[in-house]
């Protein structure tokens, strides 16, 4: 169950690096003075945030009763 919930995060990862750089390459600022817009290596590094952002676990987990 924990690989699962590795290669999520690494999926979703991937995922979102290549929407950062798919943004630097079809959208980014062409003059330069977008700081982050015109470095590829910003805009994929902010797309791999955002997709462990959105595939990490938030939920609390119930802690066990334990038998007194």
């Amino acid at each position: 169950m924990k690989q699962l919930k590795w290669k999520k995060l690494l999926i979703l990862m991937f995922l979102g690096g290549a929407a950062g750089f798919a943004y630097y390459y079809f959208v980014g600022c062409v003059s330069g003075s977008c700081p982050l817009t015109s470095n590829p290596y910003l805009m994929t590094g902010y797309g791999m945030g955002a997709g462990l952002v959105l595939g990490w676990d938030f939920k609390k987990k119930p802690k066990k009763e334990q038998d007194a």
